[in-house]
């Protein structure tokens, strides 16, 4: 994902697992002020990945957008950025 912003998503819900169209993200928890530390996970040429905080199970799905979830709603966007 050289050159673009890297997709942030949170599990606010808690999915057992959100399917994401991007292999290189930042898992950041549930959203502020109950997040965790930003970790940035890379799946390399598997198709999941699980974040070793909360355990949220993410699994790569070719057919979403960068910034698509499956269930829906699991894109974190930082409010202070905005």
């Amino acid at each position: 994902m050289a050159g673009g912003s890297i997709p942030h998503f949170q599990n606010d819900a808690g999915h057992r697992m959100i399917e994401i169209g991007v292999r290189e993200f930042m898992c950041v928890g549930a959203n502020p002020p109950f997040d965790h530390p930003h970790i940035f996970i890379d799946m390399g040429d598997e198709d999941e990945a699980v974040c070793s905080y909360c355990s949220t199970l993410y699994r790569y799905s070719p057919s979403l957008k960068a910034g698509e979830t499956n269930p829906p709603g699991c894109t974190y966007a930082d409010q202070a950025a905005a």
